[in-house]
């Protein structure tokens, strides 16, 4: 692994556990064993650095969806959005620090007036809605999900399953015990009755 992805995986731990603000320059370069300066050689200033943590949460989550829903495995919207919330639930046990660095407050006051900031995050959660919004479109077609304002609905099912990543993020309640209940009630919300 080279320094600089050496220095992008630190930062993102320390961000994540102690946010940007708390986070300082001088423990990266303890727990790296990279100087000062070799960090700014990398990147110019701290913003510059949780910025490119950004971009590379962007570019696996991209990735990610790509690989877990390439070709026709799911014969139903139904099926589809059942695998869609398992694999979002699944993101934070693969990318943990990364995602839980979209979880502090900091991301979102710099996304209000930092423009690249807002590009990613915007990227990041919309790749998330378009992936609920698919199988809801997919379901329509097929007659399994019920004929509702697709855009809507993925945003219902996408603020019920991110609740359910922060109360296990922030040791609120064991997520695990909720799962099986989440993709009941959001089955139970999509499900289309009438039989084509």
């Amino acid at each position: 692994m080279s320094k600089k992805e050496v220095i992008l995986k630190s930062a993102a731990k320390l961000f994540s556990e102690k946010g940007f603000k708390y986070t300082s320059m001088a423990e990266l370069s303890r727990i790296t064993g990279a100087a000062e300066g070799t960090i700014f050689y990398h990147f110019k200033n701290k913003e510059e650095l949780f910025l490119s943590i950004l971009e590379r949460i962007r570019e696996t989550v991209s990735t990610e969806i790509i690989k877990h829903f390439s070709g026709d495995k799911y014969s139903t919207g139904m099926e589809m959005m059942d695998g869609a919330i398992s694999f979002y639930l699944g993101l934070p046990g693969k990318m943990e620090d990364w995602f839980f660095v979209l979880h502090r407050h900091y991301t979102y006051d710099l996304a209000a007036v930092n423009p690249v900031c807002k590009g990613h995050v915007d990227a990041i959660f919309n790749s998330f809605l378009d992936l609920f919004e698919r199988a809801i479109i997919k379901g329509q077609k097929d007659g399994t999900i019920v004929d509702l304002p697709a855009r809507k609905a993925a945003c219902i099912i996408f603020a019920a399953a991110d609740g359910l990543i922060r109360f296990n993020n922030y040791n609120l309640y064991n997520t695990n015990l909720l799962y099986k209940e989440l993709i009941e009630s959001l089955r139970r919300m999509l499900k289309n009755n009438i039989t084509k």
